[in-house]
C-alpha cells in the first residue's frame, strides 16, 4: 500500500469500524516521527484513491485486500509485506470482511536520518514492485521487531525515539535481505536494473561513471541508461547519487573517529575538496556541517 510504513497485525474477532489513523492522528505522526498503528482493516474510507505523504511499510495478517498501486493491480495478504514511498496512488478494489493489519508509518522527516539511509537504498527494489510474501519463519521476526517498536512507544524511556528509529533500521535490514532473493527469483523482467544495483553495491566506491556500469551489463551507455529509467523511473547516475551520498551520511555520523578526509578516501574522490563540493552539491550542506548537526 502507500502509508510510509505498513504493517498489519493479526486479531481473532471483528472491531467496530473506527476512523482511520491518518484522519486522526496526523500530528502524532509528525511529532513521534514513527508511529505503529495496529488493528488497521483497510485504506481511509473517504479517500479514493488515497496518496499518503509518509512513507509507509504494510504486512497483511489475516484476509485480503485487492488495491491498485499507481494503477497497479496488486494485493494485500496474510504475511505479504508493502514497502510504499510517499505519493503514491491506492484505490480499494474490494477486501475480505476479515482483513485486518498493522501499520506503521514514517514521517518524511525521519528519511534524512543518517543510520536510515537504507531506505534510499531499497528504493529501487520497491518504486515498482512494493510488495514480498514472507515465509512464516521471516513473518514472526519482523513482527516480533514490530513488538518491540510498540513496546518502547508505550513506556517513553529515555531516548525511546532513537530507540525507534534504531530498530526500524533493523525491520528494514531484515526485510531488504528477505526481499532481495525473492525480487530476483520472481521479477526477471528487472533484471538489468538487479545486477546493475548488484554492481552499484559493489563498486560504486571506485567507480561513479555510468559507462562502467553499461559496460557490466554489456549494454551501450545510451541504451543502459535508457533501461534503468524504464525500469526503475530514474537515471543511472540518480542511483549512483544516491548510493554513495547513503553511505557518506552514514560514515560522518557513526564513524566519528575517522577524519572527514580518511571517508572521502574511503570513497574513492581523490580529493577532500572534490568530495566537500560532491556531498555539499547533493545535500546542500558540507560534510563537516553534517557532522556537525549530528553531535
Amino acid at each position: 500500500m502507500h502509508f510510509g510504513v505498513f504493517f498489519y497485525f493479526c486479531i481473532m474477532e471483528k472491531r467496530p469500524l473506527q476512523p482511520h489513523p491518518f484522519q486522526i492522528y496526523p500530528r502524532k505522526i509528525k511529532e513521534e516521527g514513527v508511529v505503529v498503528f495496529d488493528d488497521v482493516t483497510g485504506l481511509p474510507p473517504d479517500a479514493d484513491p488515497f496518496i499518503s505523504p509518509n512513507y509507509v511499510i504494510s504486512i497483511g495478517h489475516r484476509g485480503s485486500h485487492q488495491i491498485l498501486y499507481d494503477g497497479i493491480p496488486d494485493v494485500s495478504t496474510k504475511q505479504r509485506v508493502a514497502v510504499i514511498f510517499p505519493d503514491h496512488s491506492l484505490s480499494t478494489v474490494s477486501k475480505s470482511d476479515d482483513y485486518l493489519c498493522t501499520l506503521l508509518v514514517v514521517d518524511s522527516s525521519v528519511l534524512n536520518d543518517p543510520m536510515l539511509q537504507i531506505i534510499h537504498q531499497m528504493r529501487y527494489r520497491y518504486e515498482s514492485h512494493p510488495c514480498v510474501q514472507l515465509d512464516r519463519r521471516e513473518y514472526k521476526m519482523i513482527m516480533n521487531v514490530v513488538a518491540g517498536m510498540r513496546e518502547t512507544a508505550r513506556l517513553k524511556i529515555p531516548e525511546w525515539r532513537m530507540l525507534m528509529l534504531r530498530q526500524l533500521e533493523f525491520l528494514l535490514r531484515f526485510l531488504s535481505y528477505y526481499r532481495s532473493t525473492k525480487l530476483e527469483e520472481n521479477h526477471t523482467d528487472k533484471r538489468v536494473s538487479l545486477q546493475f544495483h548488484n554492481d552499484l553495491a559493489k563498486h560504486f566506491r571506485e567507480h561513479r561513471d555510468v559507462g562502467f556500469y553499461a559496460e557490466k551489463a554489456c549494454l551501450s551507455l545510451k541504451y543502459f541508461s535508457y533501461v534503468i529509467k524504464q525500469e526503475t523511473g530514474y537515471t543511472p547516475g540518480h542511483w549512483i547519487r544516491t548510493q554513495t551520498v547513503a553511505e557518506a551520511k552514514r560514515m560522518l555520523h557513526t564513524r566519528k573517529d575517522l577524519t572527514i578526509q580518511t571517508i572521502a578516501d574511503m570513497l574513492g574522490f581523490e580529493e577532500l575538496a572534490a568530495f566537500s563540493r560532491y556531498f555539499h552539491r547533493e545535500t546542500g550542506v558540507s560534510p563537516r556541517e553534517f557532522r556537525k548537526s549530528k553531535l
